[in-house]
């Protein structure tokens, strides 16, 4: 069952960037965001080694701020030990993400606190597509 507060971000999110999107269909950083897509979210890829390539009819970028839009949910496919070298980049969004999501595996207490304190919500170890489905 997906908690309450789940089925909200995924009842109410539109857009979702993808931080560490990939093109490979294999990957989790592929078909989640695919299965996101297809379900009617807009997805924005950003990875700094894909940029100016098109995933899910958008343009890759290399950063966050670099989104021309306002974010719903940053969905990040990164290692947590990779996480603190992004805070910043999350942080310096305009406006700010409602929520960043770590996919399932990943979690790291100190930059979720981080975001959280600047008024993020964060959720971790959780898979958007898994959650979506169950709803």
């Amino acid at each position: 069952m997906v908690p309450p507060a789940i089925a909200s971000i995924l009842r109410t999110a539109r857009t979702v960037a993808v931080l560490g999107a990939h093109y490979e269909a294999q990957r989790p950083a592929f078909y989640v965001p695919d299965y996101l897509h297809a379900t009617g979210y807009t997805v924005l890829p950003v990875n700094g080694t894909l940029v100016g390539r098109t995933l899910w009819g958008a343009h890759v970028v290399g950063s966050l701020p670099e989104l021309a839009v306002a974010v719903d949910v940053v969905d990040v496919f990164r290692r947590a030990e990779a996480l603190p070298a992004h805070v910043d980049e999350i942080l310096a969004m305009r406006p700010l993400p409602r929520v960043v999501w770590f996919q399932q595996g990943i979690r790291n207490d100190a930059v979720a606190r981080t975001l959280e304190a600047a008024g993020i919500t964060v959720v971790q170890d959780r898979c958007m597509l898994a959650d979506h489905r169950s709803l």
